[in-house]
């Protein structure tokens, strides 16, 4: 028999309290709808930034292996870590004819209202992408009608690179948008880390691929 997956995290040991609550929370939706087949899984002190979360991969992982029919979140925030991943995931769901309920958001992807709501939130992934190429050509033309160089010397901003890493875009697919080499991302990564001292993108965030 299939299960009902509760989800929740926190980011740091001193939310706890923020945890039993998220936690309270899945339970109750469950109570109220009669649901007794149901699993928690639970990251505790694991930033929602970083490529891997033990419970949410362990609880993906039995998505995909076809013992999971539903996935509940407290929130979109508590599950995602970027709008992209949050897309990916819920397109993946809808492949896999698995229900996706986030409670704050009263998102439930098993209702019409749900599906129409997972419609906006991609086109305005979609847009958002968009708009990020289309500054990325205006910087570019700009650069060459002020007479700079468009060659090897560094011609894309880091501060572009990291957003971009940010939101969850892969090396290559950096590359491919920007026209740089992914040895440029890695060195736009590595000057972020030594000008801050520590480093503001993840390095397990910060893969080639």
């Amino acid at each position: 028999m299939k299960k009902v997956a509760l989800y929740s995290r926190v980011s740091t040991d001193k939310q706890e309290n923020g945890l039993q609550a998220q936690t309270r929370s899945l339970l109750e939706y469950c109570k109220t709808r009669s649901i007794t087949e149901y699993e928690v899984f639970e990251d505790f002190n694991v930033s929602g930034s970083k490529a891997s979360r033990p419970q949410l991969d362990r609880m993906l992982t039995e998505v995909r292996e076809g013992k999971i029919d539903t996935v509940v979140v407290y929130s979109f925030s508590r599950f995602a870590r970027s709008t992209r991943f949050l897309l990916e995931s819920l397109e993946e769901f809808s492949l896999l004819k698995v229900n996706f309920v986030s409670i704050s958001e009263s998102v439930d992807l098993g209702s019409a209202l749900g599906r129409a709501m997972f419609t906006i939130i991609s086109a305005i992934a979609t847009l958002e992408k968009e708009l990020i190429s289309e500054r990325v050509r205006n910087g570019m033309i700009n650069a060459k009608a002020k007479g700079k160089a468009i060659g090897r010397p560094r011609t894309v901003p880091d501060e572009l690179i990291l957003t971009l890493l940010k939101e969850g875009y892969k090396y290559r697919e950096i590359s491919k948008m920007l026209k740089v080499s992914q040895g440029s991302i890695t060195d736009a990564v590595r000057r972020n880390v030594q000008k801050e001292g520590s480093p503001s993108i993840n390095r397990q965030d910060a893969k080639p691929g």
